[in-house]
């Protein structure tokens, strides 16, 4: 699996995802996957800097759904004292992540394990004073019993950090001067029902209500906090912000041929055709605006 409650769960930043055995070729996408996880660095750089202030000098930082790894080493940077553990279940982009923490020199306190969350947890060797996940969750049927396993590996007075919700992304204005105003909202309303659908669909799925600080406590943990990071890369965008809007939206128009009627598909298609003047090749309005919610719960000492 991948990661993304935020739209493209294949696509999106490389991080946060719960990657497990499908038809995807990680090792193909990894190139990508980093590079849009690399365009992210500030909010997550902004969240890790919040979450020094709730964890004082952890041991053992361990990353559940890394992808290739770029988050794992910003924790490396951030906290230099600390071991880091990504784990996904994608060797290919486990690879990333080990030659990612080569070049950036953390590779003596970087290890992996590949393995589908939340059993390949029983593998560490240790309880964790930092466990961070980012929108891998919401990719496991019974999120309420994840969420048990992921505080179970907990070290007292360890805490857990989720990357949840938050708000749709933007890329264009509201009217765009093709198509119909709004394509954006109404492509929302469509991923909300994807969404809705890809959840009943996962095996051993268990509806819950997403108050996640409520299912935090329900784990046992104390102290649930709470904040929201901004993303705001204003037009023009750059060359990686504008291959990262064309991907997403690529994605979407593969993943959504029934839920948009012919003219937003026919808008979709025009600003996918890079030969065409109002593309997201060519348009100066192309932007990125997205907000990521971090919750956080501390295991009693």
């Amino acid at each position: 699996m991948a990661h993304d409650h935020d739209h493209n769960h294949e696509s999106r930043h490389g991080h946060g995802h719960h990657h497990g055995p499908t038809d995807i070729d990680w090792a193909e996408m990894g190139p990508r996957l980093e590079s849009q996880a690399e365009l992210f660095a500030s909010l997550y750089e902004r969240a890790m800097a919040w979450l020094a202030q709730e964890v004082t000098e952890p041991g053992l930082i361990v990353d559940a759904g890394s992808g290739p790894g770029v988050v794992s080493c910003l924790f490396a940077e951030t906290f230099p004292g600390a071991r880091i553990v990504a784990v996904d279940g994608s060797e290919p982009l486990l690879e990333r992540a080990r030659a990612r923490a080569g070049r950036l020199g953390v590779a003596d306190r970087f290890a992996t394990i590949a393995g589908e969350l939340p059993d390949v947890l029983d593998e560490l060797d240790y309880p964790a004073d930092l466990l961070w996940a980012s929108r891998s969750l919401h990719h496991l049927g019974d999120q309420r019993a994840a969420l048990t396993a992921f505080a179970a590996r907990l070290a007292p007075g360890g805490t857990l950090a989720l990357m949840e919700g938050g708000l749709p992304p933007r890329f264009l204005p509201r009217d765009i001067g093709i198509g119909r105003p709004g394509l954006q909202a109404r492509i929302d309303a469509v991923e909300a029902e994807w969404f809705t659908r890809m959840r009943a669909e996962l095996p051993g799925h268990v509806a819950v209500a997403e108050d996640w600080p409520a299912l935090l406590a329900a784990a046992g943990l104390k102290h649930t906090r709470t904040h929201t990071f901004l993303l705001d890369l204003p037009a023009p965008a750059s060359d990686r912000a504008r291959a990262y809007v064309v991907a997403s939206l690529s994605h979407l128009r593969e993943r959504l041929t029934d839920g948009l009627d012919a003219d937003d598909l026919a808008t979709l298609d025009r600003l996918l055709d890079p030969d065409d003047e109002a593309s997201l090749h060519r348009r100066p309005d192309v932007f990125v605006l997205e907000a990521h919610t971090v919750h956080t719960a501390v295991r009693a000492g």
